[in-house]
C-alpha cells in the first residue's frame, strides 16, 4: 500500500498571482505565507501599498514614530480578512541576550526560514521609540486560505511559487517586486499565460 502523500508546505514561500487572477485583492500580487498546514494557510501581500504610511499609523494609535528611516514607509493591504487589524513582518528580535527562544513580542509568530510576524502593539510602540527590529513591512489585513483551498488554487493555476527572497520583501521597490518574484524562477511576467495547461 503506498504511503500517505507528504501534506504540501509553502511556509517561508511567495505565492505570486498568475495573469489570469481575477480577484481585484490579489491580481498582479505576491504574498509571503507565514504559515501553510494541513489546516489552511496565512499570508501577507507584500507589494501592494494602502493609502496611509508608518507614522500615519501609529498617530492613528497615539505613539509618534521614532525611526527616521520609516516615515514614509507604506503601510500595505496585506489581504482582504480583518483589514482593520495591523500586522508587523520583521527581522527576529528575541527578548534579553536570547538567540533563540522567545520574541520580543507579545503576540509573535515565529516563520522557519527567519522571519517573524507580530500582532501585538508592543511591537508599534518599540518603533515609536526608535528602536525594534532593523526591517520591517506593515500590513493592514491578511491573506487565507481553509483547508485545501490554496491546493486547489494551485492546482488551477492561479499562483506560481517559489522559495521567499527576504531582499524583495524589505529591500525592492514596492512596483519592481512582482517582477522581481518572478525573477526568482528565472521568468518574467510577459512569458506568463493565461490559460491553465493540462496535459
Amino acid at each position: 500500500m503506498p504511503a500517505d502523500p507528504v501534506p504540501m508546505n509553502l511556509t517561508n514561500h511567495f505565492l505570486i498571482a498568475m495573469p489570469g487572477m481575477e480577484d481585484a485583492s490579489f491580481s498582479r500580487s505576491v504574498v509571503y505565507l507565514c504559515e501553510h498546514t494541513e489546516k489552511g494557510a496565512l499570508g501577507l501581500i507584500i507589494n501592494k501599498p494602502s493609502e496611509i504610511n508608518l507614522q500615519s499609523l501609529l498617530a492613528k494609535v497615539d505613539l509618534s514614530l521614532g525611526r527616521g528611516d520609516l516615515t514614509d514607509e507604506p503601510v500595505f493591504q496585506g489581504g482582504p480578512v480583518q483589514t482593520e487589524r495591523g500586522f508587523v513582518l520583521h527581522d527576529p528580535m528575541r527578548a534579553g541576550a536570547a538567540q533563540d527562544g522567545e520574541s520580543a513580542y507579545a503576540s509573535t509568530m515565529q516563520i522557519p526560514g527567519g522571519l517573524e510576524m507580530t500582532t501585538s502593539k508592543d511591537v508599534l510602540e518599540a518603533l515609536s521609540e526608535g528602536a525594534g527590529p532593523r526591517r520591517v513591512l506593515v500590513t493592514l489585513g491578511y491573506s487565507a486560505w481553509g483547508e485545501g483551498q490554496l491546493e486547489t488554487e494551485l492546482a488551477e493555476n492561479a499562483w506560481i511559487t517559489v522559495d521567499a527572497d527576504s531582499a524583495i520583501i524589505f529591500d525592492t521597490p514596492v512596483d519592481e517586486r512582482y517582477d522581481r518574484a518572478l525573477s526568482l524562477l528565472g521568468v518574467q511576467s510577459w512569458m506568463l499565460t493565461h490559460q491553465a495547461g493540462h496535459a
